[in-house]
């Protein structure tokens, strides 16, 4: 009979933290948009349409982008904007590196493909409910940027 409580209170435990660890962090969007022919134009602007229903919590926002390793430069230039309810509308050039000074590629691979990161907004309170737009432009010297094949908008709830 002991050696079956132990056992229960284990799985308890167990199941407990698994529960807890799985509710961390969950994503409350998550979307990718395709690049067409992997070429990004500097007037195609990404655009993610995010529908706000709590606005108590804090979240993170996060952006991704998805290359082949024929990407021709290490980093991305690109403008960031977000307007809503509540806030007023706003830009900001961003900068993400792709990879190493000594040219190796950074972020999750799988083959020929890479996938990075940035946090844009970190514990961000949404002012209000509603739909709040966010767009991203490519803002680099050539245009278009070739292979690119994703762009990628995650908020996370804190």
């Amino acid at each position: 009979m002991r050696y079956f409580m132990k056992r229960c209170k284990r799985i308890a435990i167990f199941s407990l933290l698994f529960f807890l660890v799985a509710c961390v962090n969950e994503p409350f969007y998550d979307v990718y948009k395709s690049v067409e022919n992997r070429q990004w134009h500097r007037t195609e602007k990404q655009m993610f349409h995010v529908h706000v229903t709590e606005n108590s919590r804090p979240y993170d926002v996060w952006m991704y982008i998805r290359h082949t390793g024929e990407y021709d430069f290490e980093n991305l230039f690109f403008i960031f904007s977000q307007q809503g309810p509540g806030i007023p509308t706003s830009s900001y050039k961003q900068k993400l590196n792709l990879a190493t000074p000594d040219g190796r590629w950074t972020g999750k691979t799988a083959g020929n493909l890479y996938e990075n990161r940035l946090l844009l907004q970190k514990n961000y309170i949404f002012p209000d409910t509603g739909v709040y737009v966010f767009e991203i432009a490519q803002h680099m010297h050539e245009n278009p940027i070739r292979n690119i094949t994703d762009i990628g908008l995650k908020i996370v709830v804190k």
